[in-house]
């Protein structure tokens, strides 16, 4: 099995494109290197087909096992697979893994992660704000006083 990933300096491919794409044979993906800005990352596209195959079978294995009433299965190895989960509250774990195979099944049917990133980052975030407790109070106390006056939202032309 090719190791995960190598990295380059974009210049480097651009330099040497041909001997950079033969690499592909030894690793599963190039992570390309730029300065400035972010890096990108090149792959085969059969690798990319596997991945997506394996992310379909993945997203409709949790939707599966959460219509057939496994949902505590589910649940108990969460932990597991995302270790910082252990700061949510019961009930936003369980509201996290409903939004989680829900997104998961239509973001495989769309073929793009993305969704399912940012669902995760945002529960990560929530995770964080339950795990430090002056935040957390911080975050959820009622403001102190008047607020002051807010402007009319300004009307879109």
């Amino acid at each position: 099995m090719p190791a995960p990933y190598e990295d380059l300096p974009f210049s480097d491919f651009l330099h040497h494109p041909a001997a950079t794409a033969a690499r592909l044979e030894t690793v599963r993906s190039i992570v390309l290197r730029r300065r400035g800005s972010a890096d990108l990352a090149l792959s085969r596209a059969d690798q990319a087909d596997r991945d997506a195959t394996v992310i379909d079978f993945t997203s409709r294995l949790l939707a599966g096992l959460a219509r057939g009433g496994d949902t505590d299965a589910i649940y108990r190895v969460l932990p597991e697979a995302l270790p910082w989960s252990t700061f949510l509250p019961d009930r936003d774990r369980a509201q996290m893994l409903s939004e989680l195979i829900e997104v998961a099944q239509g973001s495989a049917s769309l073929h793009n992660l993305a969704p399912i990133a940012v669902l995760l980052e945002q529960w990560r975030h929530s995770a964080e704000i339950h795990a430090d407790p002056e935040l957390y109070t911080r975050l959820t106390a009622e403001p102190e006083g008047d607020l002051g006056p807010i402007s009319a939202p300004e009307e879109a032309a």
